[in-house]
């Protein structure tokens, strides 16, 4: 049966594994997770939800460093680079794991960190500013013929851009994609009425919530529970549909033992009905996986991401 290892050392019956010192009580000191995008967006929002319960959980401090750029892959780099000791972290993605490979060299190999789990999912909200004269999702794809549409996502190869293009692709509406150095900046802009649609993260939500902006549709198969009353994409473009999802990594060539200590601890805070309570308040489902489990995940939305980015040509050419 395998050993694990937790905060109170290895347990095990019987005979103990010849482990090092310092595996036997990780962790023995903060831990570093990298936030690969502005604050103020989903991908932060989850960290921040994640860090209390798991701090206390693992009897150690978690720092989170927002590090954005490039779509997320400067921040996920940044850990790549860092000791494989499990003390450095970083949140990931569609746009830095599964459809990164296919928009461009990436400085890392993404099937070859260290991925420890997938943390949530959800749908992606397609928010509009509140002075578009679309009411309707009928209207609002009649804008998007005409080419009237001008979208916003977090950044180009971001999950917000391909959950966007695979909409555009399927409708065959003429929307203008305008992207974003991060979620945060997106949201301002949409909030000010600068740009007109926004394929957003749940951190939209307070901007619906508030009355900044407006929701128009939900990129899940069906209508949303926590926006009932907001019509399915899939209502308009039958088929249609568009995860999100975020999930946490360490450097490649981290000990499995860590990594086993880690998925365990996330999965254990996650399924707590507290916690889990203030990931759905905020549109983030929990989702963990097990290891093997989330690598499996992982392969099927790389051939998926795949097919939308060769479908639309997408490359990435610089940050």
């Amino acid at each position: 049966m395998p050993q694990r290892i937790g905060r109170r050392g290895l347990v095990a019956s019987g005979m103990a594994l010849a482990l090092p010192a310092w595996a036997e009580t990780y962790p023995s000191r903060p831990i570093r997770m990298i936030v690969p995008f502005p604050p103020g967006g989903g991908v932060d929002l989850t960290a921040r939800l994640l860090a209390e319960p798991l701090q206390r959980e693992l009897g150690q401090t978690i720092v989170i460093e927002n590090r954005g750029g490039a779509g997320g892959v400067i921040g996920v780099e940044a850990m790549a680079r860092s000791p494989a000791d499990g003390y450095t972290l970083s949140l990931t993605g569609a746009g830095t794991t599964t459809a990164g490979p296919h928009l461009r060299p990436l400085p890392y190999e993404a099937m070859g960190l260290a991925h420890i789990t997938r943390l949530v999912r959800m749908p992606f909200i397609i928010a509009v500013r509140n002075t578009l004269p679309a009411k309707t999702l009928e209207e609002f794809m009649a804008l998007g013929r005409r080419g009237e549409i001008r979208w916003a996502s977090g950044g180009i190869g971001t999950s917000q851009h391909l959950a966007g293009e695979l909409f555009k692709q399927m409708s065959g509406l003429a929307m203008v994609h305008v992207p974003y150095r991060g979620t945060g900046p997106a949201l301002n802009d949409l909030a000010a009425g600068v740009v007109d649609a926004y394929f957003g993260d749940p951190a939209t939500l307070t901007l619906i919530k508030g009355g900044q902006a407006r929701a128009m549709a939900v990129t899940s198969p069906e209508r949303w529970p926590l926006l009932p009353e907001v019509a399915a994409a899939a209502e308009a473009v039958p088929g249609y549909e568009a995860e999100n999802w975020y999930g946490l990594a360490a450097p490649p060539g981290t000990p499995q033992a860590v990594l086993d200590t880690l998925s365990a601890a996330i999965r254990k805070v996650m399924a707590d009905p507290a916690v889990a309570a203030k990931f759905d308040a905020a549109g983030l489902h929990p989702a963990p996986l097990p290891i093997t489990e989330y690598r499996a995940f992982l392969a099927r939305d790389t051939e998926t991401w795949g097919r939308v980015v060769r479908a639309g040509n997408i490359r990435v050419d610089g940050d």
